[in-house]
């Protein structure tokens, strides 16, 4: 057990893979087994599906448990349980029955619900047919509000929690109903916030409230007893909007073709050319890395946004993109060699396990 945050990118690699990400999967098959069990089909079906294709955003999220120190397990406790709640959900707004803002709004409940301990369990499928999940989205809530139930900072770090939940859930609202209603829903959504970030358009404020980044890092810190209300300010400040932004438009970035043939929602199409999208690509880069510098820990953080940068632009799909080797080495060039670590070690994984 580390005492103090791995500062480079080998040490904190290797910790990572022999600590964190088995705890991960233990966490992960314990879910799974329990999406197995839901007794209606189509809830079970999307479970699974959302833990199949989107365990790494659990691997990817369960890094921050570093920060916890000797509660380690507990903060991978917690973020695999709200990972899986924010992938399900997803899976149920994107892949399911309904077009509902009111059963989308009903659903995401279950995230403030996980953040705030005192707070009751609910019928989260009151407005769809799908009614039976066997408690499983509860427990997952129970989960989530037991890890921080005991925390004494708790009070201290509520208010940014449950401000990036609702950036969250509104966005996960506004982009899921019926198409014709998704972009002026999104932009009006903006506006109310747009003099506070005057520097962002529509999408990029709505891909930085799609990342689940900022409040994993300070439950994190939390469980590591580093949290009070200055704290929890400086990392909402820090992560958003500039290092959650840049982890969700990589992940759209990466995503383009599959969502283009899919008919989903991307905010990288929202841009006037690929030049344009590429500029500020390296915006997003250059600002999360000036924003993080504040923060205890500095390294680690830096590592989080550099680490990002190489796992995505690492995956195949980049490839099928057009100018998405000439991007790649622009953004990788940028970033530095701790992306240039991280973008090679991915790929060496990821070869790794196909063979």
């Amino acid at each position: 057990m580390y005492k103090n945050v791995p500062k480079s990118a080998p040490i904190l690699m290797n910790y990572v893979y022999r600590n964190v990400f088995p705890e991960v999967d233990r966490e992960l098959n314990h879910w799974k087994r329990k999406a197995e069990q839901i007794p209606n089909e189509e809830l079970r079906q999307q479970a699974l599906a959302s833990i199949r294709t989107k365990k790494f955003h659990c691997q990817g999220g369960g890094v921050y448990s570093v920060l916890a120190k000797q509660k380690r397990k507990e903060a991978v406790r917690f973020i695999v349980a709200y990972q899986t709640i924010s992938d399900y959900l997803d899976n149920l707004c994107d892949r399911s029955t309904s077009l509902d803002p009111d059963d989308f709004r009903m659903l995401h409940q279950s995230m403030e619900d996980a953040l705030s301990p005192d707070n009751s369990i609910k019928n989260y499928y009151e407005y769809r047919s799908e009614q039976n999940d066997g408690e499983y989205l509860a427990d997952l809530v129970r989960t989530c509000q037991r890890v921080l139930r005991n925390e004494k900072s708790y009070p201290e770090m509520r208010p940014y929690l449950l401000q990036l939940e609702r950036l969250y859930s509104d966005l996960q609202v506004h982009k899921h109903v019926k198409e014709e209603e998704r972009i002026p829903r999104l932009e009006k959504w903006f506006s109310s916030y747009q003099e506070r970030w005057p520097k962002l358009s529509w999408y990029e404020f709505s891909a930085s409230s799609g990342s689940t980044l900022g409040i994993f890092c300070i439950v994190s810190y939390a469980l590591g007893q580093q949290m009070d209300r200055k704290l929890a300010k400086n990392i909402f400040n820090s992560y958003f909007p500039y290092v959650q932004g840049l982890h969700i438009l990589l992940d759209y970035y990466i995503d383009q073709l599959e969502d283009e043939e899919e008919g989903d929602l991307n905010f990288c199409h929202y841009y006037r050319n690929k030049e344009n999208l590429q500029e500020r690509l390296v915006y997003f880069i250059e600002q999360a890395n000036n924003h993080v510098q504040g923060l205890p820990d500095k390294s680690f953080h830096e590592m989080i946004h550099h680490g990002l940068i190489g796992l995505y632009l690492a995956d195949p799909k980049v490839n099928q993109l057009e100018n998405g080797k000439e991007v790649t080495k622009l953004m990788i060039k940028t970033s530095g060699l701790r992306s240039f670590f991280f973008h090679l070690n991915v790929k060496v994984y990821n070869k790794w396990k196909r063979t």
